[in-house]
């Protein structure tokens, strides 16, 4: 499903709170899912720069624009784990 498909979806969803963060939760991973191969940092910057993400009025919206922030910051930050495994063997 298309970043623009899922965000339609969650504007149209009148969820608030932890609802709508569940909501938005679930419409980040059907948007990786959805993905051909995997989900890279800067696929995410692409998706942040999109004019429907701007546009999010929505909570559960808003919440979805979160997921995908938070999903930067979280592949800048971890060291991969394959660096890890070389690094004590």
């Amino acid at each position: 499903m298309t970043l623009t498909r899922i965000l339609e979806g969650l504007e149209a969803n009148t969820a608030t709170g932890a609802q709508a963060r569940g909501d938005a939760r679930r419409g980040f991973l059907e948007w990786i899912f959805a993905m051909p191969g995997p989900v890279t940092a800067q696929m995410v910057r692409a998706a942040l720069d999109e004019p429907a993400v701007h546009a999010a009025e929505s909570d559960a919206a808003r919440a979805f624009v979160e997921c995908l922030q938070e999903a930067c910051q979280v592949s800048l930050a971890c060291p991969r784990r394959r660096d890890r495994i070389r690094a004590l063997h």
